[in-house]
């Protein structure tokens, strides 16, 4: 095999976050961008799994700006790429079941409004046009989002990457990073089975796999992968690509269309975490079985909504192992540990929806001679500061963040 040639910027991870990257720097002129893949594919492991749900409605307004720039690049890759990523802008509804619920969506619209993205409340009547399989009668509020949607997160990596080559990136696959060479406190370049690469910018975009790579970069981040699942049933009637998503918070669900079929998720109350430590950086995270009392227990939540004598069959489920931290931010940036490391990871199932948007900041944490406060405040650097830091603790906090992902 011929020698993979040197690159000022190296990204590790090839999912819908590095990809995402990817194309981030070659929109700000930065071509000169190694991608390694340690699969013999793109998207291999849990951006395959994704549900492709883009929600903008967030807690804080830099979340709400993120989001919204991430739909903005995805309209935009719709429209002019070669490949597309299978956006379908159908709007969303958000449900809301008491009135506590409903005060909440009045600070959720707030921001909205803050970062200029169009929420209003509908009626339920309005709501059961949107989505009339669905009873909304006992609904407290609904909100209405017309710029939300979702897509394909494997189309939507492979049109970062088609993109992104065609501007001069290059993207390398069943090559594993097994080591980070670093001089005088500076990243100099990466080992692999292929062979030494030299950077001058490693960036860690390696999904359940991000701890074990800054672990060999002298770094001990509490990034850890929780179990999801999600199903996509046989066909139904009345249902169709262009029906919105719709969130239900207090039932800890989310839906989609998935052409005429119905995908279904949520958020476990009894989440499923597996530590970083117990499996090795070239080999994959755990194997998930479907588990079959998730997929009841979603069902169950739905019934608020969905009559009660019909029943929904699942045709596949899915699952992955998206990762979360125990504050709930983003690990974003730079270190004052080792020049020239740059963390991506701990997205908190943020991570397709987001990823243009964390492309974006990845880029700004590089090349920004001003950083914003909260830039700065999704630094790796704020849990390297924590003397004594206690794993258990962490984990747990990191299963609360999504537990209540909602909330």
């Amino acid at each position: 095999m011929q020698k993979i040639k040197d690159s000022k910027i190296i990204i590790i991870g090839g999912g819908g976050i590095g990809c995402g990257i990817a194309y981030s720097l070659c929109q700000e002129g930065e071509t000169d961008v190694l991608l390694l893949e340690k699969n013999d594919a793109l998207a291999a492991e849990t951006t395959s799994q994704g549900a492709g749900l883009v929600g903008q409605l967030r807690n804080n307004f830099h979340r709400a700006a993120l989001a919204k720039w991430s739909v903005r690049i995805f309209s935009e890759l719709e429209k002019s790429a070669i490949k597309k990523p299978g956006w379908m802008q159908v709007g969303s509804i958000r449900v809301a079941l008491t009135e506590e619920q409903a005060n909440k969506f009045e600070k959720l619209q707030s921001i909205a409004k803050d970062a200029e993205i169009n929420v209003d409340w509908i009626t339920n009547q309005e709501a059961k046009k949107k989505w009339p399989l669905f009873d909304f009668s006992s609904a407290k509020g609904v909100l209405w989002c017309d710029s939300d949607g979702y897509l394909s997160p494997p189309k939507l990596t492979e049109s970062y990457a088609s993109e992104s080559m065609m501007l001069g990136a290059k993207f390398e696959t069943g090559i594993l990073v097994e080591e980070i060479i670093s001089s005088n406190g500076k990243i100099t370049g990466v080992k692999t089975n292929k062979g030494t690469i030299c950077c001058d910018i490693l960036i860690n975009a390696a999904g359940a796999h991000a701890w074990h790579i800054s672990k060999m970069a002298g770094l001990d981040l509490p990034i850890f992968p929780v179990r999801h699942e999600y199903f996509i049933s046989i066909e139904m009637e009345n249902i169709h690509p262009l029906l919105p998503t719709m969130r239900i918070p207090e039932a800890s669900l989310y839906l989609r269309a998935s052409n005429n079929s119905l995908l279904l998720g949520g958020w476990e109350p009894d989440s499923v975490y597996t530590d970083p430590k117990n499996f090795k950086n070239g080999e994959k995270p755990p194997v998930i079985k479907d588990d079959l009392n998730v997929m009841k227990w979603f069902k169950d939540q739905l019934k608020i909504i969905y009559p009660k004598n019909k029943i929904i069959q699942n045709k596949k489920v899915y699952k992955g192992w998206p990762t979360f931290v125990p504050d709930g931010r983003f690990i974003v940036g730079p270190t004052k540990k080792l020049q020239g490391y740059i963390m991506a990871g701990g997205c908190n199932a943020h991570g397709i929806s987001g990823s243009a948007g964390i492309g974006k900041h990845v880029v700004d944490s590089i090349f920004s001679k001003e950083k914003s406060e909260y830039l700065d405040s999704l630094s790796p650097d704020r849990f390297l500061s924590i003397d004594n830091s206690n794993r258990e603790q962490e984990i747990k906090e990191s299963q609360k963040i999504y537990e209540n992902y909602y909330n």
